[in-house]
């Protein structure tokens, strides 16, 4: 409420001057306020003053020659005048009162009818109006900023899900604009199908979900894991609508597989190395002995037995040798490698096994070279392992593999796809423990060391996989 000191800035657009005199002697008498007022007769002298924002109400005449207050009242809004007008008129015309205030007038006077009393209560509540819009404003203000410059996605959507209003959050995390969200359904970013119709089911059952977990795919058909926090609400108009934030947890979900991925690696490596001790000990006994036995006192019925001991003690030997390999850090020799040059040398390798089965591989590369430090030998094993076993995966004739190279600001990514049979959740998260295998005649190393040396190159590996649809292995290096 303002006080009796308060200074009104108030400007009167009146092209009669005995109008503008008993308004001026109306404003100087009021109790409530001191109020300096200004009169202007012109229309475009008027429009140019009140664009400058430095009065704090404006009176004007319904008639000004051949322009009007509602043409006043558009002109200035067009210049983002704030500026509360009031318009003035010499009799009631309810399609006049109207038209004002669908154009923004904030109040409509008779000047037959003026008097003090009802100046100073239209003045009182144009001045409420003013305070209760600018809080608003404010209001607005912040929670657009909150809204636009939030790092998770802010949405409004439809009840059958259709996106009405979401922030611009979405092209980061899901690589789309805004405007090309609005219109489309939430569900349809949902890696999985199944989830859709779940989601919506949960939020008209039960009015909200939080921290739902799913997959969403992003314009390039990457997946990003992420939580989902939505409430069901209901409009002025009695509508439904749906409210929520979705918050990208993907980089968490990479370093918790990567740290899970480590700490099996940890724990596969301090096993293997406690077990080759163990059998190695006796495993030299048995063998150093069997070698006394062959030169001192073994008989030619005796011998074959004791060479097929000899040979088997080789063999597990071996295999401890290529187990500890499979579990120790590699020792690599980084220079500046053409990663171009490498899938190449990777596609040659597996050429006559490919023109054998009758399969296509396809190769997609950006037009300039891409260059890393990197062992290329090492690295050329590792992701012929994986591109091996796609291979294997596929059939003969209809298989089909797909090599692409890309990048991303610093992060360079191979992604190496398949139409084969798929790999099961079960098999998927034992995917890289040594030994484990799902092949008739593998041995379960490969994609052991092959993991031993992305780790060694500060990669990181995502594998997506359907049964019988095929898998996907995606290396992600920082260059």
């Amino acid at each position: 409420m303002q006080s009796a000191n308060t200074i009104l800035n108030i400007l009167v657009v009146e092209d009669d001057e005995d109008d503008f005199l008993l308004i001026n002697d109306y404003l100087q008498k009021l109790p409530s306020w001191k109020c300096e007022v200004k009169w202007i007769y012109r229309y475009e002298e008027a429009v140019e003053a009140l664009c400058k924002n430095t009065y704090t109400i404006c009176f004007s005449d319904y008639r000004l020659g051949a322009r009007n207050g509602i043409d006043l009242i558009r002109d200035i809004s067009a210049c983002n005048c704030t500026t509360p007008v009031i318009l003035l008129t010499g009799r009631g015309n309810y399609e006049i009162d109207m038209e004002a205030t669908k154009a923004g007038a904030f109040d409509y006077l008779i000047k037959a009818d003026l008097d003090l009393d009802k100046l100073e209560r239209t003045i009182r509540y144009t001045l409420e109006r003013i305070n209760n819009l600018q809080k608003l404003r404010e209001s607005e203000k912040k929670y657009r900023a909150i809204f636009e410059k939030s790092k998770d996605i802010v949405f409004l959507a439809s009840a059958d899900g259709t996106i009405s209003n979401i922030n611009y959050a979405v092209s980061d995390i899901l690589e789309i604009t805004a405007e090309e969200c609005i219109g489309r359904k939430l569900t349809e970013f949902f890696h999985v199908p199944a989830q859709r119709d779940h989601l919506l089911n949960m939020l008209d059952a039960e009015g909200e979900i939080e921290n739902y977990e799913t997959e969403l795919l992003t314009s390039h058909n990457s997946i990003k894991t992420c939580l989902i926090s939505a409430s069901m609400e209901t409009g002025g108009n009695d509508e439904k609508y749906i409210q929520g934030i979705i918050h990208d947890i993907t980089s968490l979900k990479k370093a918790e597989t990567a740290t899970l991925q480590a700490e099996k690696l940890a724990a596969s490596g301090r096993f293997i190395r406690t077990l080759a001790h163990e059998v190695r000990n006796p495993l030299n006994n048995i063998n150093l002995s069997v070698e006394n036995l062959l030169e001192q006192m073994a008989t030619e019925d005796d011998r074959p037995y004791l060479e097929i001991i000899q040979r088997n003690g080789k063999r597990i030997n071996d295999l401890i040798t290529e187990l500890l390999h499979s579990s120790r850090p590699a020792d690599l020799n980084f220079q500046p490698v053409s990663v171009k040059e490498l899938l190449q040398n990777v596609i040659n390798a597996v050429q006559d096994r490919v023109l054998l089965r009758k399969i296509r591989v396809n190769y997609k590369t950006p037009d300039t070279d891409l260059v890393m430090k990197a062992d290329a030998s090492k690295l050329e094993m590792a992701i012929l392992n994986i591109v091996v076993n796609a291979i294997e995966a596929v059939k003969d004739e209809t298989g089909l593999i797909e090599i692409e190279l890309s990048s991303r600001g610093k992060q360079l990514t191979i992604t190496i796809s398949d139409n084969g049979c798929g790999i099961s959740a079960e098999n998927k998260s034992r995917l890289f423990e040594p030994y484990f295998t799902s092949k008739r005649n593998g041995m379960g190393l490969g994609l052991a060391t092959t993991l031993n040396i992305l780790r060694s190159h500060n990669a990181y590996i995502e594998v997506d996989s359907e049964i019988d649809a095929g898998t996907t292995f995606r290396l992600m290096f920082l260059m």
